[in-house]
């Protein structure tokens, strides 16, 4: 069991205001990354890709996920939602992952500057999970796969705990609803741990969620069914979260809900990929984007 202070609490906070902060940034911004002086069109990018919807749940996922297994050399992540890779890049350069491929990728200014820019640029990164980022092995817009290729991560390695982040839409897939049968199938001391997340932010692409749109009795039931215990994290507060893992339930399904495109612009708060789509020729638009920057506070420090 984990034990963690008011003051932990506020380091995960500040965790995830930070990532918020760089996933904006490296959708948007192709200059003046750290808000140096007000934002100008010449700042933003000429064509704007990135999928913002989930980036604060995976922020909210992968920030306390990273706290409570901060001592377990074993402890791996799944991000099925590979869309949402300004947030999965974000967590990579705050702790340094990618630097270890990229030198350029320093957690610096510059380093901050390098990621935000090259972001779905020209030679530089992709908008979704790939390959080239550090623990990737498929392309991040293939839906469904996160769940099975965790279980046979788990194969023969009783070691292991991995949590796998599952977006809701991509729990309707037919590979992610049926891997959720390996549970009984692979569950014994030969093999290693496996916590499923259901991110249950309400909508998919184009459409509301069928399981956002269940009551929480179903889905407690259709969790039970495969054979595991629902725990439900309502909303971004790590002391729920935390909470949460530090339950003692045997074979724990956790459902995180939160609602879709969170901390976003409000008018846009429910925005699957780019909120704000002018801000380069709009004025309101930039200045929306320039307060919702602001909205993060001072969480960058370089």
């Amino acid at each position: 069991m984990e034990s963690v202070g008011a003051l932990d609490f506020e380091e995960i906070r500040k965790r995830i205001r930070m990532c918020d902060y760089l996933s904006v940034a490296q959708i948007y911004l192709k200059d003046n990354f750290l808000l140096t002086r007000p934002l100008d069109f010449s700042d933003i990018k000429p064509r704007l890709l990135g999928h913002w919807g989930t980036c604060h749940g995976i922020n909210v996922a992968y920030a306390n996920l990273k706290y409570f297994f901060r001592d377990n050399p074993n402890f791996l992540f799944v991000l099925g939602p590979g869309h949402g890779f300004p947030a999965l890049q974000a967590n990579l350069f705050v702790d340094g992952e990618l630097e270890k491929i990229d030198p350029r990728a320093k957690v610096d200014a510059e380093g901050i500057a390098y990621i935000c820019k090259n972001f779905s640029w020209p030679d530089g990164f992709p908008s979704h999970a790939s390959p080239f980022t550090p623990g990737i092995i498929t392309e991040g817009g293939e839906l469904g796969y996160a769940l099975a290729n965790a279980y046979g991560m788990t194969l023969g390695h009783p070691e292991k705990t991995i949590a796998v982040l599952i977006g809701d839409g991509e729990l309707e897939t037919a590979t992610a609803i049926d891997s959720l049968n390996l549970h009984n199938l692979l569950d014994g001391d030969k093999n290693g741990k496996i916590l499923p997340i259901l991110h249950l932010n309400g909508y998919k692409i184009s459409a509301p969620s069928i399981y956002a749109r269940k009551s929480e009795r179903e889905l407690n039931e259709m969790v039970r069914g495969f054979g595991m215990t629902p725990i439900w994290i309502e909303g971004d507060d790590p002391e729920v979260f935390q909470k949460a893992l530090n339950s003692d339930t045997e074979s724990p399904f956790y459902i995180l809900k939160t609602e879709k495109g969170e901390t976003g612009p409000n008018r846009h708060h429910e925005a699957h990929q780019v909120p704000l789509k002018n801000p380069a020729s709009d004025g309101g638009e930039l200045r929306a984007l320039e307060e919702w920057l602001k909205s993060y506070g001072e969480v960058v420090n370089v």
